[in-house]
């Protein structure tokens, strides 16, 4: 790729990083991100993922614009309430890259639909707000051994992992299956900067795939990155691999 004197000017500050440049950037504009949710972890995520350059991103949610939603989700506006989502975040990332491909499906991710709509992807974003969907979308990249981003967020705190199939646990590694009791967002609430915090973790994980920057772990455990907004308390734990995981089969050693 051959960057347009205004393409090297908006991407400045990605062409000065040591391991990304030209070539990082070439990557990125080749492509193709599914950003599954739009909302609070979605808009950091899409946001930073389009200003990025990333050449094509998917954007998937069911859902239209609600006014509660506007404390945490900076993609949409006050006056795209009861608007599409998908429609309110091809607005919002148009204005901000105008480079970048948007690929809307407003459908709800379900076991049914769940590799035929990510199979065109390179990697992908889970920013859902439930475990249901969360798990659907693991095993969806785990059968197509495509790489995601998966977080979860609840009032003052929040987690992310990065998931590569073969090459690190999956979430049903670090969460054995849908808890039980755990109160919702819209039970207990969550901070509007927790799931930009942890969108923009998603992100950056995605961007450090995409231009090689990435490497998994020598002990061959995941990163699951988590903060406590109480204590403003940062830490990474390291998630083992199961033996009775079903990602176990994909593993080589």
């Amino acid at each position: 790729m051959t960057l347009r004197p205004d393409q090297r000017v908006r991407y400045e500050r990605n062409l000065l990083i040591p391991g990304i440049g030209e070539t990082g950037q070439d990557r990125l504009a080749r492509a193709r991100v599914c950003l599954v949710g739009l909302g609070g972890l979605g808009s950091s995520a899409g946001h930073y993922l389009a200003a990025a350059g990333v050449g094509v991103l998917g954007l998937v949610d069911p859902d239209v614009v609600d006014l509660s939603n506007l404390q945490r989700q900076v993609l949409h506006v006050t006056d795209r309430v009861g608007v599409p989502k998908t429609d309110s975040a091809q607005v919002a990332l148009a204005a901000l890259n105008p480079d970048v491909r948007l690929e809307p499906h407003r459908v709800r991710l379900n076991p049914e639909n769940a590799v035929e709509l990510l199979s065109e992807f390179d990697v992908v974003v889970e920013a859902t707000d439930n475990f249901e969907s969360k798990f659907v979308l693991n095993d969806a990249c785990l059968d197509m051994k495509k790489p995601f981003a998966t977080a979860g967020i609840l009032a003052l705190s929040g987690q992310a992992l990065f998931v590569v199939p073969g090459r690190t646990p999956c979430l049903r590694c670090a969460v054995f299956g849908a808890p039980h009791g755990v109160p919702t967002t819209s039970e207990q609430g969550v901070l509007g900067a927790v799931p930009g915090i942890l969108g923009s973790l998603e992100a950056m994980e995605v961007i450090r795939w995409i231009v090689g920057a990435w490497q998994p772990p020598p002990d061959n455990t995941g990163l699951l990155h988590s903060i406590d907004g109480a204590t403003m308390h940062l830490r990474t734990l390291r998630i083992p691999r199961r033996a009775d995981c079903r990602c176990a089969r994909l593993w080589s050693g």
